[in-house]
């Protein structure tokens, strides 16, 4: 399945950027995109101890600029025999320039190493996060390190009930864009497909219930395990409708054969678990709690997992998402 047809590689760290600019460059050549890599750099201004727009900030910016440019040329020269790739730099802040470049472009997927190369404590931040909460179009996020193949891909999706019937609409053709995602990049890497889906016990959740002595131990087992199967039913329903609605997506599912992980617990807890648990080399994950509204925010259990997870990740936003960032400065 071709996914992404104009791609942007954003390299902020010199060589410690080269794993996102090798894994733009191979999904370029599959899915016969284009490719544009960009660096951000600030703007010189009078904040910074010199005249703003006068002769020697303006000097300044041109040689910072001329700078990240040889660098971009250098980082992208043993690239150029295999395909086109256009190359900027950028001024402004980091996340603001480049979803700008997202409206501007049409770019269906932005590829980049996260701030922190240590991938120590919360490394997903500032100029990440952002992304993250407010890019347009899905983010990847390339672990440095992280081996050239990956093993395992893991799709977390949600198919709980408990929501109104345009959010259930919505959630539902995320989980499909999620889907579609990790088995087009399962299949490229010729890789593990995994599929998780965490649930928490409505009849455990309510205050004291657990410790009523008008229900048994027995029954109150019964009950979970009811439930249990309700959500297995919704994941199975949830891969036989993508089958049905997508000839690309069932051919793709017959090859891969994914295995699926139904994980009773909060989704916080149990998705990062289970990926530490399977060595995963990628998530693909949904990011956006709240829809229908500009300003999107990201939801509390997205955050909760990126703090957790030390692998990289591919994050999708729900069909109808709108930035909250504009073209104008």
């Amino acid at each position: 399945m071709q996914r992404f047809k104009n791609i942007l590689c954003v390299i902020e760290h010199g060589d410690a950027s080269q794993p996102a600019l090798e894994r733009a460059v191979a999904l370029a050549e599959n899915n016969q995109a284009g490719l544009t890599v960009v660096d951000v750099i600030p703007r010189v201004t009078a904040g910074m101890g010199m005249p703003d727009g006068g002769p020697i900030s303006r000097d300044l910016q041109a040689a910072m600029v001329s700078e990240h440019e040889a660098r971009i040329v250098a980082l992208v020269k043993p690239y150029l025999q295999r395909l086109d790739i256009q190359h900027k730099v950028l001024l402004g802040t980091s996340f603001l320039e480049v979803i700008r470049a997202v409206l501007r472009n049409g770019h269906d997927l932005v590829i980049k190493c996260p701030e922190s190369p240590s991938w120590l404590g919360h490394f997903f931040s500032g100029d990440d996060m952002h992304l993250l909460r407010k890019c347009p179009c899905p983010v990847w996020l390339v672990k440095p390190g992280a081996p050239k193949t990956y093993q395992r891909i893991l799709a977390a999706v949600d198919v709980n009930d408990g929501y109104t019937p345009k959010e259930l609409n919505t959630r539902h053709r995320t989980n499909v864009q999620i889907l579609e995602m990790a088995a087009s990049l399962a299949i490229l890497e010729s890789a593990e497909l995994h599929v998780v889906h965490a649930w928490e016990s409505t009849i455990e959740s309510i205050s004291g219930f657990v410790f009523s002595s008008d229900i048994s131990s027995e029954r109150l087992a019964a009950n979970i395990e009811q439930e249990r199967r309700q959500h297995q039913q919704f994941l199975d329903e949830l891969l036989r409708k993508i089958s049905t609605e997508s000839e690309s997506a069932r051919g793709a599912l017959d090859y891969l054969k994914p295995r699926t992980h139904l994980l009773k617990g909060a989704a916080r807890k149990e998705v990062p678990a289970l990926a530490k648990r399977l060595g995963v080399d990628c998530i693909v994950m949904g990011t956006v709690a709240r829809t229908g509204i500009r300003g999107f925010i990201m939801g509390n259990t997205a955050e909760t997992i990126l703090e957790q997870i030390d692998c990289s990740v591919l994050a999708i936003k729900p069909c109808g998402f709108v930035t909250p960032v504009t073209l104008a400065e």
